[in-house]
């Protein structure tokens, strides 16, 4: 798995957990991961298609994922605890699938920087 990969499962993982919960709840701080993760698609996609941009996307990108993990866990997790059920199960995906995406990212920085 590289970094790039575990991008576009972590932009599909909000994508979809961020629709299903919007549907189930009809509120539209829901689709707030759906934009983060559409964003992530986009760094994917310009990272697969324009390898020449891919460090400044790649920051982008952990930015992005950065944000979305803290406030997945400072805010949506300890409600989503107090609630259960299939809430919780959908933000311990995006949690999950966000630090996947960081671990990559920074084990590619890290190994970037060795080889220079």
């Amino acid at each position: 798995m590289n970094p790039t990969r575990a991008n576009l499962l972590n932009s599909i993982s909000l994508i979809v957990m961020g629709f299903w919960g919007y549907i189930e709840l009809s509120s539209p701080t829901a689709l707030i991961p759906v934009v983060f993760g559409i964003i992530l698609f986009l760094c994917y996609f310009i990272t697969s298609r324009k390898p020449h941009l891919n460090m400044i996307v790649s920051h982008v990108a952990i930015l992005f994922t950065m944000v979305i993990l803290l406030a997945l866990v400072g805010m949506r997790l300890p409600k989503s605890l107090d609630d259960g059920g299939v809430g919780l199960i959908r933000v311990l995906v995006m949690i999950g699938t966000s630090l996947f995406a960081m671990i990559f990212f920074i084990k590619s920085f890290i190994d970037a920087r060795k080889n220079r």
